[in-house]
């Protein structure tokens, strides 16, 4: 079990961040949710959107050309799908409310955050385990839930869920999905409330 320190986030710190590639539409979104991650300031991350994700509404990976290079000169893409299918039909990721966007964006940034601490070797067989195993899958999203929390995120993460789980027309299939693998709003409340007392001392 990781042990994260929680990282007070400086609203007033400007950070320019390099290296990134991010569509038009989500550019905001997106600079907010980095601004949580200083560490990510030279990370190279491609924002892209695609038409499909199986299981999934954005995913975070390294980029395979870089896969076998050393950790720190890794880069990464957040695929970012289009649409949110719900039952009957479906609607764009930037109609969604922006700072559940955030949030989203914030979560996949907690990946590349796990990602970056991970060897070559070390990731090949994540890989290998998150088509498997879904008590990896579960340990990984739950990781990067953290990651964001940890960071700050955690009142974005929570309007997230809270879209997720509450939204009448996202399908009970995507919601089991989320229940199962990522931590709940209430284990994501205790979170937030260990960040405060941590700040507090």
């Amino acid at each position: 079990m990781r042990i994260f320190a929680f990282l007070p986030h400086t609203m007033n710190e400007k950070i320019n961040f390099t290296h990134k590639k991010i569509p038009k539409s989500i550019v905001a979104e997106t600079h907010k949710a980095l601004s949580y991650y200083p560490a990510l300031k030279d990370t190279p991350i491609t924002f892209q959107f695609k038409e499909n994700i199986k299981k999934s509404t954005m995913q975070a990976q390294p980029v395979f050309s870089s896969f076998f290079r050393s950790r720190k000169n890794r880069k990464y893409v957040i695929l970012i799908s289009k649409r949110v299918k719900i039952d009957k039909e479906s609607f764009k990721i930037t109609d969604v409310p922006s700072d559940v966007l955030i949030g989203w964006i914030g979560h996949e940034l907690g990946h590349v955050m796990d990602y970056r601490e991970r060897g070559t070797l070390n990731m090949l067989f994540f890989g290998i385990k998150y088509l498997y195993s879904t008590g990896h899958i579960q340990e990984v999203e739950r990781a990067a839930d953290t990651f964001a929390v940890a960071h700050g995120m955690g009142d974005y993460i929570l309007k997230t869920k809270d879209f997720i789980l509450n939204h009448a027309d996202i399908s009970e299939t995507y919601k089991a999905r989320i229940r199962q693998l990522y931590l709940s709003p209430e284990e994501i409340m205790q979170l937030i409330e260990e960040h405060k007392d941590e700040e507090v001392i």
